[in-house]
C-alpha cells in the first residue's frame, strides 16, 4: 500500500534535484568555506551562489542573508538579537497570540528578564488587525514579530500593512516566513520587513538549515559566540551541503511558484468541497481565502483528532492534528484557542497540508476514506449518542 503524505507543513520530502546538488559536495567538495585554498574556495563559491539565489527571491542584498540551522534558530536570533542590541532604547516587544513557539518561548524568556511583551489578539478567522499592533506600540517598543502564514490554520497576515506601521514608528519588524518563503511572493522592501526567518525543510530541502534575513542597518547582536562567520552574527563552520541544497530548493520553488500555487489551491478546494459534502458536523478553521494554498484545518465534532489520525494512518494516509512541534501535547492548540475555539472543538481537528508531490488521486482517496472513518469513531462517542437521541426527540 502506497503512503499518501498530507503533512507538508510539518516537513517536506527532499527533492531529487536537491539531493543531487548536495551529493556533489558531500562526496568531493568538503573544504571549509572560510579557508583560502582551492577546495575551501570552491565550497565558498557554491555557498555564495545559494545566498545570491535566496536574496534574489525576496528582493534582498546578498549580505543580508545569514545562514542558520533552521527556523527556530532564526526566530530566536531575531527576538533575542534585537532585544540585546536595543536594550538601552527600550524593553518592549510586540508579537501575536498565534506565533510559533520558536517566537513565543523567546518572548516568555524575555519576560522573565524584565521585558514587557504584548501579545496582540486575532479574530475568529485567525487574522491580526494591524490597528491592534499600532495601538500596542510605545516609546519603549524595539521589536514587532508577526508571522507571515500560520503553520496550523494557514492564515496569511497583512504583513505589508504592519510593516508600514513599524517603519513609520521606527520599530524593527520581524516576520516568521517559515511556511510562506518560496511558496508565495515576498519582497522585503515592499512589505517593510527588517528581519525574516525561513527553513529549508519546508521547501523540499533538508532539515538542519535555514536563514535569517537582516536588513542593513538593523541593530542586532549574536546569540552564539565563536568565529566570525556570517557577518559575525552566526559563528560556526557553515553547513555548505545543506545551504547549497536550500538554494537549489528555493530556486526550483520560485520558478514554479505561480503554477504550483494554482495547482495546489485547486486540490485544496476539491478536498474541502468533497469532505464538506460527505461529512456532517464539520467546520473550517481559519480564513476561507486568506491562507496558504495547501492548508486545510478542519474541526470534526464528536471526534478526537488523535484517534482520527491513527485511523487514517491505517489507510496509509499521513496527516496531523496541529503543529508538529506540539503534537505530543494534550493541551489544545494555542492557535485555535486564540481564535476562540473551545477545547472540545480544538481537540477534534485535522491539519491537512498539501504539497508538490500530491495529486488529485490523493485528495479523492482521503475524501473516500474520511466519511466512514469519522462515522466509526463517532459511534464510540457518548456525546454523539446523546446528540442523536436529542435529534430523534425533535
Amino acid at each position: 500500500m502506497g503512503r499518501i503524505y498530507l503533512d507538508n507543513n510539518a516537513t517536506t520530502p527532499v527533492r531529487p534535484e536537491v539531493a543531487e546538488a548536495m551529493a556533489g559536495l558531500l562526496k568531493g567538495c568538503y573544504g571549509n568555506p572560510s579557508t583560502l585554498y582551492c577546495i575551501g574556495q570552491e565550497a565558498h563559491v557554491q555557498m555564495e551562489h545559494a545566498r545570491d539565489v535566496i536574496a534574489g527571491i525576496i528582493g534582498a542584498d546578498r549580505e543580508e542573508i545569514i545562514f542558520t540551522s533552521g527556523g527556530t534558530e532564526s526566530d530566536n536570533m531575531a527576538v533575542f538579537g534585537v532585544a540585546r542590541a536595543m536594550r538601552k532604547k527600550g524593553n518592549h516587544v510586540i508579537t501575536s497570540k498565534i506565533e510559533h513557539h520558536a517566537v513565543l518561548n523567546p518572548c516568555k524568556a524575555l519576560e522573565k528578564d524584565g521585558w514587557t511583551v504584548t501579545y496582540v489578539p486575532v479574530d475568529k478567522e485567525g487574522i491580526i488587525d494591524p490597528k491592534s499592533v499600532e495601538d500596542a506600540i510605545t516609546d519603549k517598543t524595539v521589536l514587532i514579530s508577526i508571522m507571515h502564514a500560520n503553520n496550523e490554520v494557514g492564515t496569511v497576515q497583512p504583513i505589508a500593512e504592519i510593516g508600514k506601521i513599524a517603519k513609520a514608528r521606527k520599530v524593527a519588524f520581524h516576520t516568521d516566513a517559515v511556511q510562506s518563503f518560496a511558496k508565495m511572493p515576498i519582497n522585503v522592501d515592499e512589505m517593510g520587513i527588517d528581519l525574516m526567518s525561513a527553513s529549508s525543510h519546508k521547501i523540499y530541502g533538508t532539515k538542519g538549515v535555514g536563514f535569517l534575513y537582516v536588513r542593513k542597518g538593523t541593530k542586532i547582536m549574536p546569540i552564539l559566540y565563536g568565529g566570525h562567520q556570517e557577518r559575525g552574527l552566526r559563528p560556526g563552520t557553515e553547513n555548505v551541503p545543506g545551504i547549497v541544497g536550500m538554494g537549489k530548493a528555493a530556486e526550483l520553488m520560485a520558478a514554479e511558484m505561480e503554477s504550483e500555487e494554482a495547482r495546489i489551491l485547486g486540490m485544496r478546494n476539491r478536498l474541502w468541497e468533497g469532505v464538506k459534502a460527505r461529512v456532517p458536523h464539520i467546520k473550517l478553521n481559519g480564513h476561507p481565502t486568506k491562507r496558504l494554498a495547501g492548508t486545510l484545518n478542519i474541526a470534526f465534532e464528536f471526534v478526537e483528532g488523535e484517534s482520527l489520525i491513527l485511523s487514517l494512518d491505517e489507510h496509509g494516509i499521513c496527516l496531523a492534528s496541529g503543529s508538529a512541534c506540539t503534537s505530543d501535547s494534550l493541551e489544545p492548540s494555542h492557535v485555535l484557542s486564540a481564535m476562540g475555539i473551545p477545547p472540545e472543538g480544538a481537540h477534534g481537528t485535522l491539519r491537512i497540508s498539501l504539497g508538490r508531490e500530491n495529486t488529485e488521486c490523493d485528495v479523492d482517496k482521503l475524501i473516500d476514506v474520511l466519511p466512514g472513518t469519522v462515522e466509526r469513531l463517532r459511534s464510540f462517542s457518548p456525546l454523539y449518542k446523546d446528540y442523536l437521541k436529542e435529534q430523534a426527540k425533535s
